[in-house]
């Protein structure tokens, strides 16, 4: 491997190829010409070798625990828990291979069994940061989330330093039921374990230069941020210039091939350590950088810490502060955050009123329609299961009792996993829910067969205290009417100030007897909610959180001032 070491990997690939073809029964040369195609990104020739390797000498943990590894990199997540369950029946003290089976169950929707994995893989190498992430997005899918802070707190207590952990502890706790103040106070935690920023020099740009922006992001694609985050791309002022920052592997995503097409440098970083994104962004000289991630997966915020750009705004991805002195601002409404707020928010609040989203509108999307006129009346939730504790519970139980014989669907990611059905249905039994008035969908393969499953809901139901977003938006797109509750942050109160920019205040109870009082009244009138299906698109086109010239004009206005007041 030495000539792959050095940068020379050609070379060493051919040479791999001759030794291979010499001794095509060497099990050593099936092995390492299987590496060296893996670390060239051959995958489907790097499977075939180093499933070669492991024909020719079966008992040998390592391959099967190799071979593992290039299949799952393929995408292969059966075949990898295979390889990965044999290499552990020989070996049960490959560390590596707890973290890749537990990795391949969550892929395959078996969260009861990758927590099985996890704390196997934990009882070898305890405090192991990577397989306590996976621990915990296992426990979530279960709706364990109050044993999953535990476990990210017990590992951060001995590795402060492990920030990809920490921002999973903060993305969870920014969700929980927990006050305000302990969730700002573990932010601000995260903040203080930096050193003071040493800004990117710069100065206020002249009001008539345009604007030179950075996008910090791990999902300007074909996810839920890219689509709030197209708007300010696609509508932004003559001469704007744009520079993103991202993940590697959005190539061929139709919404990031559409955003890359209007932005002037597209920077790959995954490769990047802290150091290096710091200097990149740096180098760019923007006035200003837009971080899109916040505490979620993929976040780079440790790279940020010494304030590579003169201005950094947290914006879309993340419903919290960031903690991170080096972020200055961040984009709120005067809904969201309400004036008196400001302390809950390390950074200085940029209120774009009046809402501070704006939804791209999925150009796949089915025609509204409602359900069969037999069908019992259906509410409907599809947002991550993550979201639906026990205060949810408690609301959605409310409106089941106040529609006799309705029933609820729900969909979310790894709702075919009989161990995430079984939990939850365990905790409705808990919050009087009968399990028989719920019912699920599985994945679907596309954007528009996820939103056609809106035709078999009458009404969606807000999850609390963790709203939707994404969720709301589509499904108020399909005609459908969302009814959420108005809670005391941030997090608690997007989905109100989204109906509430599309006049439709309506469906915004204060308290949950209200919240029953509202989806009541909207049950006893179907022949309202079909008449209001097919009308409901057409009048929410022109309100602020579908207009995206209006919020882009408004946007960039914002950062304007943001800019020459800094």
């Amino acid at each position: 491997m030495l000539d792959a070491d050095a940068g020379r990997l050609p070379q060493a690939l051919a040479s791999a190829r001759l030794r291979q073809r010499t001794k095509p029964r060497d099990v050593e040369a099936c092995k390492l010409l299987g590496l060296l195609l893996q670390r060239s990104g051959e995958l489907d020739q790097a499977i075939h070798f180093l499933g070669e390797a492991a024909r020719l000498d079966p008992c040998v943990a390592m391959h099967h625990h190799q071979l593992a590894v290039a299949q799952m990199q393929r995408g292969l997540a059966v075949q990898a828990r295979a390889s990965w369950s044999r290499a552990i029946e020989l070996d049960a003290s490959i560390e590596d291979a707890w973290l890749g089976l537990c990795a391949a169950h969550l892929t395959l929707d078996d969260a009861a069994a990758a927590i099985e994995a996890a704390r196997r893989g934990l009882a070898l190498v305890p405090d192991w940061p990577a397989l306590t992430g996976n621990l915990t997005n296992a426990l979530c899918r279960l709706g364990r989330t109050d044993e999953a802070i535990e476990a990210c707190e017990r590992v951060l207590e001995r590795k402060p330093d492990e920030h990809a952990l920490r921002a999973n502890l903060l993305l969870m706790l920014s969700g929980s039921a927990r006050d305000a103040e302990t969730v700002l106070a573990a932010h601000r935690a995260f903040g203080a374990r930096f050193p003071a920023p040493r800004p990117s020099s710069g100065v206020a740009p002249t009001p008539d230069a345009p604007l030179r922006i950075g996008l910090l992001s791990s999902d300007l694609r074909s996810h839920s941020v890219g689509y709030f985050a197209a708007p300010i791309i696609e509508h932004a002022p003559a001469g704007t210039r744009f520079v993103a920052f991202v993940r590697d592997r959005a190539a061929g995503d139709p919404l990031a091939d559409r955003l890359r097409a209007r932005i002037a440098a597209w920077h790959p970083v995954q490769a990047l350590d802290d150091g290096q994104l710091d200097a990149l962004i740096r180098s760019e000289r923007l006035d200003l950088l837009i971080e899109l991630n916040g505490h979620t997966a993929g976040s780079r915020l440790p790279a940020l810490a010494a304030q590579p750009a003169p201005r950094i705004l947290s914006a879309i991805g993340y419903p919290n502060t960031t903690g991170l002195p080096a972020v200055g601002l961040r984009l709120v409404d005067s809904f969201t955050d309400p004036p008196g707020t400001e302390h809950r928010c390390t950074e200085r609040m940029l209120r774009l009123d009046p809402c501070f989203l704006c939804f791209t509108p999925p150009a796949e999307a089915p025609e509204p329609a409602m359900p069969p006129a037999d069908a019992p009346f259906t509410f409907g939730s599809f947002n991550n299961v993550t979201k639906i504790g026990a205060p949810c519970l408690d609301l959605w139980a409310r409106a089941l009792h106040a529609v006799p014989g309705s029933r609820m669907l729900l969909k979310f990611l790894g709702s075919a996993d009989p161990s995430a059905r079984a939990a939850l249905l365990e905790r409705c039994a808990k919050h009087g829910i009968d399990g028989t008035r719920v019912r699920f969908i599985d994945y679907t393969a596309s954007r528009r067969d996820h939103l056609a499953c809106y035709h078999q809901v009458h009404v969606a139901l807000d999850t609390t205290p963790y709203n939707g977003t994404t969720t709301t938006c589509e499904a108020l797109w399909m005609g459908v009417p969302v009814v959420t509750t108005l809670g005391d942050r941030h997090v608690s109160r997007v989905s109100a100030s989204l109906l509430r920019a599309s006049g439709l205040t309506e469906w915004v109870a204060e308290t949950p007897d209200a919240f029953a009082r509202i989806v009541a009244s909207l049950a006893a009138d179907r022949a309202g909610l079909a008449e209001r299906r097919m009308r409901q698109r057409a009048e929410l086109a022109t309100t602020p959180v579908f207009d995206a010239p209006d919020y882009a004009r408004r946007f960039h206005e914002a950062l304007r001032t943001a800019c020459a007041g800094a």
